[in-house]
């Protein structure tokens, strides 16, 4: 079996000389109606008890953990040529060192390490938590730190503002007591009044570690994040509907929800970083320009401030070529326009020609973007932790 999937993944890299083609991986979800600007025909977004597809996720080895749903999904599938389906996380397990480069499959053999998806809520998304890796691992998984981007020229939808974290005197006294209630009684989206809201600006985005509280607007939404799928909601009404109370408890153990109930999610609360007066300065993502780049595109960092993951926005005008060598595999998509990337066609706003996997080989070698359309060819590229060292951070204000 693995012989077999090792086989059919060289010949995928033969096929697409180094370079993956991916389906798209479509994700339902059943708390908030979609914002149906995925681009899928009116009648496929809504799939009866599933709820809705909301989201996107890109180049994914990560499994979307919904309370109903298909095994796969969330997953996204590397395609061929000539019919050939196999999932990417398949394809990493039966040859890392192909896909991510021998020193790096062997300091990091979980895997590509990070998740991309496209978010896109009706309404804006309830008051909820990641947990930090302490607790997350009490309950098997990764933490998921994130960032987001609000890609431009897509409507913004009715509250394209995000609540972030907590009013600074709730976090110094580390007030539980504050927010317990709403969490008890389970009726309200009243704790919002207790935390800050930052506008959605279009080509901008914010830096949200696990530990944070949040709760996202309806811009369409980019976003980066480690590879996991753990919450919990803090905010009981949402949409007009008071949502399952097990998504408070969704990746608690059963032994800490019977010692502590409600008490113990306020335990995933990073009260220094949710008070941070300056969370807006330390957290915001405005584009940064990339040293270095070579031909006709622009490239500016639009994920960074985290060695757990980073990406870029490039931009190619009609007719140019841009020139590109990175440290290690990556996975692209290509937002608008037409053209070529190392090599293979690319179409963007159409799933199945917009979406690769470069892998090390070509990835660290030159390869090139080129545009054969007649506007602009836009693309987002997503690397995993630790492969670009050279992405800005933040200097840090207020402390």
């Amino acid at each position: 079996m693995v012989s077999a999937a090792r086989d059919l993944v060289q010949r995928l890299l033969s096929e697409g000389n180094g370079v993956l083609r991916c389906d798209p991986a479509w994700v339902a979800r059943d708390f908030l109606p979609p914002g149906r600007r995925l681009g899928l025909a009116e009648e496929a977004y809504d799939l009866g008890e599933r709820g809705a597809v909301c989201e996107r996720w890109l180049a994914s080895t990560t499994s979307a953990d919904n309370r109903i749903g298909p095994d796969d999904e969330g997953l996204t599938h590397v395609v061929g040529g000539h019919g050939e389906r196999i999932l990417l996380r398949d394809v990493v397990a039966a040859d890392p060192v192909a896909v991510m480069g021998s020193d790096y499959a062997r300091t990091h053999p979980a895997g590509l390490g990070r998740l991309a998806k496209l978010f896109d809520y009706g309404h804006r998304l309830p008051f909820h938590i990641h947990p930090p890796q302490a607790f997350a691992s009490l309950v098997g998984c990764n933490a998921k730190d994130e960032s987001y981007h609000f890609p431009a020229g897509v409507d913004l939808g009715a509250h394209p503002e995000t609540f972030f974290g907590l009013h600074p005197w709730i976090a110094e006294q580390r007030a539980h007591e504050v927010l317990l209630p709403y969490l008890v009684d389970w009726d309200s989206d009243l704790i919002l009044r207790h935390a800050r809201a930052e506008l959605q600006v279009a080509g901008e985005g914010f830096h949200v570690p696990s530990g944070v509280l949040h709760a996202p607007g309806t811009a369409l939404t980019l976003e980066l994040q480690e590879d996991s799928d753990v919450l919990a909601m803090f905010q009981a009404l949402n949409a007009g509907r008071i949502i399952s109370k097990d998504l408070l408890f969704k990746d608690v153990r059963a032994q800490d929800r019977a010692a502590e109930g409600e008490r113990f999610p306020l335990r995933f609360v990073d009260w220094e970083l949710n008070g941070d007066p300056w969370f807006y300065e330390n957290r915001h993502l405005s584009p940064q320009p990339v040293a270095g780049s070579s031909g006709d595109g622009l490239e500016t960092w639009v994920f960074y401030n985290t060695t757990k993951y980073s990406g870029k926005r490039i931009v190619t005008p009609a007719g140019g070529t841009h020139r590109l060598r990175e440290p290690g595999v990556y996975s692209v998509f290509v937002w608008s326009g037409r053209g070529t990337y190392a090599g293979l066609e690319v179409l963007g706003g159409e799933p199945g020609r917009d979406e690769l996997v470069v892998t090390h080989d070509v990835a660290t070698r030159a390869h090139e973007i080129v545009n054969t359309g007649t506007e602009d060819l836009v693309v987002f590229t997503f690397f995993g932790p630790d492969l670009q060292p050279d992405a800005p951070t933040i200097a840090p204000h207020g402390s």
